[in-house]
């Protein structure tokens, strides 16, 4: 199975595979969170949403993780 964006590519945006864990982790739970608020369902797994998001720039890093 390969791993899609690729990792090499999801590092570029996140510095440490660590804190790649932890954003993508928080930003699943708060794709999941509001969705369900929203009675909207998802075509996609809240983590492969996320994924996508990290690899394409549109999660913002925090600091403080």
């Amino acid at each position: 199975m390969m791993l899609e964006p690729p990792m090499n590519q999801l590092l570029k945006q996140v510095p440490s595979r660590y804190m790649l864990v932890n954003v993508v982790a928080q930003r699943a739970r708060q794709v999941a969170s509001e969705a369900e608020d929203a009675g909207i369902p998802l075509d996609d797994k809240p983590v492969t949403i996320a994924i996508r998001e990290v690899a394409e720039g549109k999660v913002e890093l925090n600091d403080e993780e």
